[in-house]
C-alpha cells in the first residue's frame, strides 16, 4: 500500500500543505461505470449492508481520481429505521417515510440508537476500509437535525418545508424534543464511526439554508451546538456543510467546528473578509463539470488562489456529483488542483 497521505487532516486543521487536496462529495458511486453496474443488481441499502461491497464503492473514486480522501458510501438515512422510521429509498425521488411526525407523542415514540447492534455493518464497512484498504482519511458523516427532521415530518423530499416550519413554530416542545433526540442519535451514530476509523466527520445540514439567521440561531443552533462540542473530545476534524446557507455561514463559524463548508454563493474571499478564519471547503458549482475543460478551468482557478492566499483550504464541489458527470471529467479536475497548487 502508499504511504498514509494526511494532507487532507492537514488542511482541515489550517496547517501547511503540500498541495491543496482534493475529495468530491457524492463522490463514490453517483456517475462511476462500476457503480451502475452493481446497481443494476443492489439497492443503495443493500449495498451499505454489504462491507465488502460497501468498501469497494467508497475507495473506488479514490483509485479512479486520485483524491485525497475517501467519504462513506451511506445515507444519512442509514440510522433513521434503529429508531423507528420506516424509510424507503424510491428511485428517482429519495426517501421516502409512511410514518410521519405529527405531535409530540410521535417524537416520544422514537427510539435511539445502539450502533454496535443497529448499525455494525457500518462499522465493519469503515474497519476494513482504515484496517486493510485506505491510503488516506476516511470521512464519516451524518445528517444535521433539521435536514433529518425535514424528512420525517414532511414524509419525503420537500421543495419549500411549509410543513416541517409550520410543525417548528407551532410544536415547539415536540420539536426541541425532536431536536434533542436526533442530536443524541448523531453523536452516538458519528462517535462510533470514529471508534471504527473514521478520521473525520461531517456534519450535512442540506436544507436548513429556508430557515433565516433569527430561527437558525434560536431552534437548531443548540443542537448543533451539543453535537459539535460532545465530537470535540474524540479529536478527529469536524466539518460542517450545507446548500443555499450562505447567509448561515458566520453562524458555522461559530460553532465548534474545523472546517466550514461552502457552496457556490459565497466565494472563499467573501468567506474570510465577512471573518471567517477556519479552514473552508469548496466550492466550484457542480454543474460547471458538464462543460468544456477550458470553461471548467477558468473557474477553478480562481477558488484555489483564493484559497491558497490562507492556509486550510479544502478543494470541493458546492454540492454533489450528480450521475452525468465524466469520471474523466473528475480525474483531470483532481490532477489538475493538485498540480496548480503544488506548493
Amino acid at each position: 500500500m502508499k504511504p498514509f497521505n494526511d494532507t487532507f487532516l492537514r488542511a482541515a486543521r489550517g496547517e501547511e500543505v503540500s498541495h491543496t487536496p482534493v475529495w468530491y462529495m457524492r463522490q463514490a458511486g453517483r456517475s462511476q461505470p462500476e457503480y451502475r453496474k452493481i446497481k443494476e443488481k443492489y439497492s443503495l441499502f443493500e449495498i451499505t449492508h454489504q462491507p465488502e461491497l460497501c468498501a469497494y464503492v467508497t475507495r473506488l473514486p479514490v483509485e479512479n481520481y486520485n483524491v485525497d480522501a475517501a467519504v462513506l458510501y451511506k445515507d444519512i438515512m442509514t440510522p433513521l429505521p434503529a429508531m423507528g422510521v420506516n424509510v424507503e429509498i424510491k428511485s428517482g425521488i429519495g426517501p421516502v417515510i409512511d410514518n410521519p411526525i405529527r405531535s409530540v407523542q410521535d417524537v416520544e415514540n422514537l427510539g435511539m440508537i445502539e450502533p454496535e447492534e443497529d448499525i455494525s455493518y457500518v462499522l465493519d464497512t469503515i474497519r476494513l476500509l482504515t484496517k486493510e484498504q485506505l491510503n488516506v482519511p476516511l470521512i464519516g458523516f451524518g445528517g444535521a437535525p433539521f435536514t433529518l427532521a425535514s424528512y420525517m415530518i414532511e414524509g419525503g423530499p420537500s421543495k419549500n418545508y411549509h410543513k416541517t416550519k409550520a410543525f417548528m413554530y407551532q410544536e415547539p416542545k415536540a420539536w426541541f424534543a425532536l431536536m434533542d433526540k436526533l442530536a443524541e442519535m448523531t453523536i452516538r451514530y458519528t462517535k462510533a464511526q470514529i471508534a471504527a476509523g473514521a478520521g473525520t466527520i461531517q456534519i450535512f445540514d442540506s436544507w436548513v439554508g429556508t430557515l433565516n439567521v433569527t430561527d437558525y440561531r434560536y431552534y437548531i443552533q443548540p443542537a448543533m451546538e451539543k453535537i459539535f462540542a460532545a465530537l470535540r473530545a474524540e479529536e478527529v476534524p469536524l466539518i460542517m456543510h450545507g446548500v443555499g446557507a450562505s447567509h448561515l455561514a458566520e453562524e458555522w463559524h461559530r460553532l465548534p467546528v474545523d472546517v466550514v463548508g461552502l457552496d457556490w454563493r459565497l466565494s472563499i474571499q467573501e468567506a474570510r473578509e465577512k471573518g471567517l478564519t477556519k479552514a473552508l471547503q469548496g466550492n466550484l458549482d457542480p454543474s460547471l463539470l458538464l462543460c468544456d475543460w477550458s470553461i471548467i478551468e477558468g473557474h477553478v482557478k480562481p477558488i484555489l488562489d483564493q484559497g491558497m492566499m490562507h492556509p486550510g483550504h479544502i478543494f470541493n464541489l458546492g454540492h454533489g456529483v450528480f450521475p452525468e458527470v465524466k469520471p474523466d471529467t473528475l480525474k483531470r479536475l483532481t490532477a489538475f488542483v493538485h498540480e496548480y497548487t503544488t506548493r
